[in-house]
């Protein structure tokens, strides 16, 4: 009987102390994705792979699921038991991707994936992502080093990240991790000859990784294609953003979408454009009102907060998710080249889903009514 008052007590205070307008914005957007999961993969599921209509909405609400269950553990656990638990599941995750150069299934030209015995096929960085704004906020701010050391130590921490998503070849995620990594050390008060310093080192390495390293070919086609509107190689991004023009403000209907029958991945890559194909550019721009509005209330409560780990955490996991996002609609709209990334919350995905449930987590954790006190 105490073991059941002392679960309902945790429960309780949770429920009292919980962000919830946070929380309705995190789960009207799973619920979203997972509604917009039906209209764009059962044409797949039937046609492509001759199986059951709801086979990818099945497989998309067992990882909301499971979502849901790693969001609550994360929101629930104590604070300083946060940062102890981000440390291990770090490393346990940096152990991950250097396993994917070795053993990693090849998809496309890529090893991003690891196939592992009683375990679904998943993409470790989406695991790293989370836990690495953890770590790096509470290194940041670890007040027994010189702040010029702190810096060196957190080159450290993000070198052996970046050359194992280089290695695999994984450009966009590099870009996203470097820029992350760029803007919490920028609110950390880094001297800014300093912080342009190593934003032009980072831009010097990669322009050299694009533009002189035969691995990274595949990116330049992409940018040249980019620019290049006499190109075929780029009919994807093109396929996209035609599907984008021709859904026009209300959409042509539910199922009568073509993009998913063009495009191999477009419940992933380019959902955005499946969205606003069969719904119309509206559901888009509401959808990109309520990212902003979800993030207007983050950043709201980070200036509540005291903790500046807490505040550098939250500030790096949000900056993430609006990055993602960004680029995300930027490539469905043929702004940006072809990057591979998923929207975050709506698009079809385990290892994404998974990552975004911990990002949310770690955030209804920080801005919860007791870390104020």
């Amino acid at each position: 009987m105490i073991y059941k008052f002392d679960i309902y007590d945790n429960y309780y205070s949770w429920w009292k102390n919980i962000d919830k307008t946070i929380l309705i914005f995190v789960i009207s957007f799973f619920i979203a994705g997972l509604f917009f999961s039906l209209a764009s993969t059962s044409l797949i599921a039937s046609d492509r792979l001759n199986t059951n209509s709801y086979y990818f909405f099945v497989k998309h609400l067992s990882f909301i699921l499971l979502g849901f269950l790693i969001m609550f553990v994360f929101s629930l656990i104590k604070e300083e038991l946060l940062i102890k638990i981000s440390i291990g599941l770090f490393i346990f995750s940096l152990i991950l991707l250097f396993l994917v150069p070795l053993i990693g299934e090849e998809v496309k030209g890529s090893k991003r994936w690891l196939d592992l015995p009683f375990l679904p096929r998943f993409q470790p960085v989406e695991l790293i992502k989370p836990f690495y704004i953890v770590i790096l906020a509470s290194l940041l701010n670890y007040q027994k080093y010189n702040l010029y050391f702190k810096y060196f130590l957190s080159l450290l921490t993000i070198i052996p990240i970046v050359l194992l998503l280089m290695s695999q070849p994984d450009l966009g995620q590099s870009i996203l991790i470097i820029l992350t990594w760029l803007v919490l050390i920028f609110i950390s008060g880094i001297n800014l000859l300093i912080f342009f310093g190593l934003f032009g080192f980072f831009i010097t390495i990669i322009s050299y990784l694009i533009f002189f390293v035969e691995k990274f070919n595949y990116i330049k086609i992409r940018i040249a294609s980019f620019f290049d509107n006499s190109s075929n190689s780029y009919s994807q991004a093109e396929k996209a953003s035609e599907a984008i023009i021709d859904g026009g403000f209300f959409g042509k209907g539910i199922g009568e979408g073509t993009l998913n029958s063009k495009i191999p991945e477009a419940h992933t890559d380019f959902i955005v454009s499946v969205i606003s194909e069969e719904f119309g550019i509206i559901i888009i721009l509401l959808i990109m009102l309520a990212f902003i509005f979800f993030a207007y209330r983050i950043f709201k409560k980070i200036r509540e907060i005291n903790d500046n780990i807490f505040k550098m955490t939250l500030t790096g996991l949000i900056s993430i998710l609006l990055m993602q996002a960004f680029v995300h609609v930027g490539v469905n709209l043929r702004v940006l080249p072809t990057t591979g990334m998923t929207l975050p919350y709506l698009s079809y995905g385990g290892s994404s889903i998974v990552s975004i449930s911990i990002i949310s987590g770690i955030i209804l954790n920080l801005t919860k009514r007791r870390v104020f006190n």
